[in-house]
């Protein structure tokens, strides 16, 4: 087990190029939550935030437009649950509820986020990665005991997919028994949304193209660092709006933010 520091990931961590357009930096499909509808949004601006090239929102007729008045106008939002684009380099489902079954043979990336992580078949593939917080977790996994960290390799191993498993010290792992434990997240992140942010910027990253494993911790570590910049009175959704600092730190860019 090591712990999940910049020097694991930051190499391959996307980086706008001078040649770059939307497509090429990903294309990102968040499906909209029926109900809860914060969750869908927090998610949605998070992804756009980590330099998705383009987020899309996918939503029953019904709510869309409250998709369409609520979120900003850099996200795209499509009340056709059916609809599907080639273009598409990632998938999240679960922030705030599904208007879909999750699909679980998709050929791309996929995220899947708290109602999503019921009723899944016993594998999935490495293109998949799981966010349960404990509770989360219990229900999925039932039969499971052991640390966390054995929880969360087991889990990973059964099912084929990353697991990152949430809390003080969240736990990635991966299904090839790679495993790391994130220290840098503070308390202040124990508050409602945190967990939409988390899957939004996993989900951003893995549009643009950064491998599973690295694209988890990365997510996880930029999470807790913003939250870090933000202090007490830490509300999610002061969170996106964290990362472009978080990401000029890491990416040596200068800022004038903080």
């Amino acid at each position: 087990m090591i712990e999940n520091t910049p020097d694991l990931w930051l190499k391959v961590l996307p980086s706008p190029q001078k040649e770059a357009h939307k497509y090429n930096r990903g294309h990102a499909l968040i499906f909209g939550a029926p109900e809860l509808t914060g969750a869908t949004r927090l998610a949605s601006e998070a992804c756009a935030r980590v330099g998705a090239g383009l987020t899309t929102v996918l939503s029953n007729p019904e709510t869309a437009p409250i998709y369409k008045a609520s979120l900003p106008a850099h996200i795209m939002v499509r009340d056709d649950v059916s609809w599907r684009d080639q273009r598409i380099t990632a998938m999240l489902f679960g922030p705030g509820g599904l208007p879909v079954r999750p699909e679980f043979q998709a050929k791309i990336p996929v995220v899947l986020d708290a109602d999503a992580l019921q009723n899944m078949p016993s594998s999935l593939s490495a293109d998949y990665v799981l966010t349960p917080h404990e509770g989360e977790f219990k229900r999925a996994f039932p039969h499971l005991s052991g640390s966390r960290e054995d929880l969360a390799l087991t889990a990973a191993k059964q099912m084929g997919a990353f697991i990152v498993l949430k809390g003080p010290q969240t736990i990635i792992a991966s299904p090839d028994g790679q495993i790391a434990i994130n220290n840098n997240a503070p308390p202040t992140l124990a508050t409602a949304g945190s967990g939409d942010v988390l899957a939004g910027l996993i989900t951003g990253l893995l549009a643009q193209g950064m491998p599973s494993f690295q694209a988890s911790c990365a997510a996880v570590w930029m999470h807790g660092r913003a939250a870090q910049i933000m202090g007490p009175g830490l509300v999610a959704s002061d969170l996106p709006d964290l990362i472009p600092h978080v990401l000029q730190e890491l990416l040596g860019f200068p800022s004038d933010i903080g």
